[in-house]
């Protein structure tokens, strides 16, 4: 059996209201939405041969396993912190941390470090979990690491981390 650190969620603030607004709108919205249409589809008649009986069926399982999912999230809930803000700070997850790809000689990008829930490359918010993330942590400026990831082996400079 996992130990509760295992089921630790790193999370912003920010990131735990959005779980708990989720978690809202599937007990209050959705679930009474199942509830309709379990409803309309028992008032047709024989359930062996009702597809919207199973449809319902199988959408009330779902919706009911993201509320478990989102119960445990929350209850696992650990809100990160922001980094220091001294001069000598390291890269920590709930830090923003600027990196230019040395291997590729891209322009210079900024990453947050989150936890793997609140993840999402389209806002530049990477996983301490992930290659870049995790091999970023307690870095500093100036440092420079090396990431395998699927493509090959990258190497980063650390411009800033704030």
């Amino acid at each position: 059996m996992p130990s509760n650190k295992d089921e630790q969620v790193l999370i912003t603030k920010e990131g735990l209201t959005k779980l708990k607004d989720e978690l809202d709108h599937f007990k209050s919205v959705r679930r009474k939405e199942v509830a309709e249409r379990l409803k309309e589809a028992i008032s047709y008649g024989d359930l062996s041969e009702n597809s919207e009986y199973e449809e319902a069926k199988n959408e009330q399982a779902i919706i009911e396993g993201r509320v478990i999912e989102l119960e445990k999230m929350i209850t696992n809930a650990e809100i990160i912190t922001e980094g220091k803000k001294s001069t000598d700070a390291t890269v920590q997850i709930g830090t923003a941390v600027t990196v230019q790809n040395l291997t590729e000689k891209d322009d210079p990008e900024t990453y947050t470090i989150v936890g793997s829930t609140e993840a999402d490359p389209t806002e530049s918010k990477i996983s301490n979990e992930s290659p870049i993330g995790s091999a970023l942590l307690g870095k500093m400026k100036n440092d420079v690491i090396k990431v395998k990831v699927p493509a090959g082996v990258y190497e980063y400079k650390v411009l800033k981390v704030k």
